[in-house]
């Protein structure tokens, strides 16, 4: 029986649930699983989750103390709603689960360190090892240096929002375990750029920028992962299957499941030996001169972060007014 496209890709990728849904997760059965708090704040309006947002918020208040305000409340809880949905996904599947430090942290190294240990510390108590977390930071530079620290202490990182070949070599560099670069928004950012309405999956410019690093990575012999992220459709999937790991929404996921097709592998490390490419040393220095000429990059990360923030917030929002109702329906029961 011919096989989906799913199937094979997993035949050479590892494939990543890039969800908060864990109905979803359920159902693919990935290896690993990432989110975000843009994935979070969808998982926690759902109905079915409504459990996990209450518990983890009651909980947070009671830890707080009775003089704690409701921002310290709900600031304590959001962290415990990432690990809460992570240990549930982590119940579900063999490997990995990503969880992330505060976008708010992105150019701040000592606060990201501070923040991704007290993450592990909590999955450690409910009885976790770190091995099966990935802590997941903004590629800045100050977030690099941050997991420079973390991996030295076994504290393994993915780092997001990456969009150039500088931000990767840095993470490599620096000993980070996973990168997630993001192809679907590279692609995005070159249509409004050009005005074009699609370019054809092999020449799609994220497609293109994963394959350098991967070209880069396997050339010269960095042990780093990598993952690539944000699609906008299964074709530039097809393009990188072979790729370390790849991510993807459960849409996408339904869509490569539902397609029978051969699917040729394309990135494959026995085939990059004889490319020529130029090993770049990456200080800080050479790092913002190289994300000041790439425009892209320096415009995707810095709206990227923005993004997560944004998501972050109105995620606050919501904690504060579930919160709020939970201590009217406490004072109605009492």
């Amino acid at each position: 029986m011919p096989k989906n496209l799913l199937e094979q890709l997993r035949e050479v990728t590892v494939v990543v649930a890039d969800t908060g849904d864990i109905q979803a997760i359920e159902k693919f059965t990935p290896r690993d699983a990432t989110t975000n708090p843009s994935l979070i704040t969808a998982a926690a309006q759902m109905p079915e989750y409504q459990d996990i947002v209450d518990q983890t918020l009651l909980k947070a208040k009671k830890d707080a103390g009775a003089k704690a305000s409701q921002a310290d409340i709900v600031s304590l809880a959001f962290d415990r709603l990432a690990v809460s949905f992570g240990l549930k996904i982590l119940q579900i599947i063999p490997g990995r689960v990503s969880t992330e430090v505060d976008a708010r942290l992105s150019y701040d190294t000592e606060a990201t360190v501070a923040k991704a240990r007290d993450l592990i510390a909590q999955y450690k108590a409910a009885g976790i090892s770190k091995e099966r977390v990935l802590i997941k930071i903004a590629a800045t530079w100050e977030g690099i240096k941050a997991a420079e620290i973390l991996e030295k202490e076994g504290i393994h990182c993915n780092l997001t929002l990456l969009f150039g070949l500088h931000q990767a070599i840095a993470c490599a560099e620096a000993g980070v375990t996973l990168i997630s670069p993001f192809v679907g928004r590279i692609l995005d950012w070159y249509k409004k750029e050009t005005g074009r309405d699609s370019y054809p999956s092999a020449e799609d410019p994220g497609v293109l920028s994963v394959t350098t690093i991967y070209n880069y990575y396997k050339k010269f012999g960095y042990k780093t992962e990598v993952m690539g992220a944000s699609f906008r459709n299964i074709g530039e999937i097809i393009e990188l299957a072979g790729c370390d790991l790849l991510t993807i929404s459960p849409g996408l996921l339904t869509e490569l499941q539902n397609t029978v097709a051969e699917l040729p592998r394309k990135l494959d490390p026995s085939k990059v030996a004889g490319l020529s490419i130029e090993k770049i040393s990456i200080d800080k220095a050479t790092f913002d001169k190289m994300h000041a000429a790439d425009r892209m990059a320096s415009e995707k990360l810095a709206e990227g972060i923005d993004g997560f923030t944004k998501a972050l917030i109105t995620l606050e929002q919501l904690l504060a007014e579930r919160l709020a109702r939970l201590e009217g329906e406490n004072l109605v029961t009492a």
